[in-house]
């Protein structure tokens, strides 16, 4: 399976790409739309804020969205799962891609220091192919001041940080899936994840 990691001029794409490799996977870095509509799967990365990411993916949005309607696997990362939503908060209103419905908010005033950084646990609700094997209460690593607010049956898993948020979205297809945490830098845990994005999608 050949796997294209989206370059959109953001993101940390070679710790994802070593990731993959490591758990056997073909992969290519590309900004290329015929490598990535030739892809068997793609990996959308991202860091920084949500409207810069927008602005420089626009150019390949529309055939990232057909190799999706297609029915090819996607896995959003981080800011690249929040750009799977319809909508963003983040200075000020941005659309999104809007493969999964949802809006992307900031956290709630509290108590608790935003971003919300460093490791803390899955809260497992439905049995999808990438938490295959995976444990519910298994720690993974956040970096992130927003999250997606989205229905309860885009959830496959939840994270508690003052409020419970989605760790883990999907779409109805089953073929999109988006962890707000960053599994290359998971430790095992996140290591098998990618494993079964490899082995359990896309075949």
């Amino acid at each position: 399976m050949k796997t294209i990691i989206i370059d959109y001029g953001l993101g940390n794409l070679r710790s994802i790409e070593k990731a993959l490799q490591f758990v056997g996977a073909q992969v290519e870095i590309s900004n290329d739309s015929a490598s990535i509509d030739r892809a068997d799967a793609l990996v959308l990365p991202g860091v920084g804020a949500f409207r810069d990411a927008m602005m420089h993916f626009s150019t390949l949005e529309r055939v990232v969205k057909d190799a999706v309607n297609e029915g090819k696997p996607l896995l959003g990362i981080c800011l690249g799962m929040q750009m799977l939503a319809s909508e963003s908060e983040e200075g000020g209103r941005h659309t999104g891609i809007d493969i999964i419905p949802g809006r992307v908010i900031r956290f709630p005033a509290s108590e608790l220091k935003v971003p919300h950084m460093g490791w803390n646990s899955l809260i497992i609700k439905r049995d999808i192919p990438l938490l295959r094997n995976i444990e519910n209460g298994s720690y993974m690593y956040f970096v992130h001041s927003y999250h997606v607010s989205t229905e309860d049956k885009y959830e496959a898993a939840l994270c508690d940080y003052g409020i419970k948020f989605p760790a883990i979205i999907t779409n109805e297809g089953g073929n999109v899936v988006g962890t707000q945490f960053h599994p290359e830098k998971s430790g095992l845990a996140g290591l098998k994840m990618l494993r079964n994005f490899v082995e359990c999608y896309g075949h």
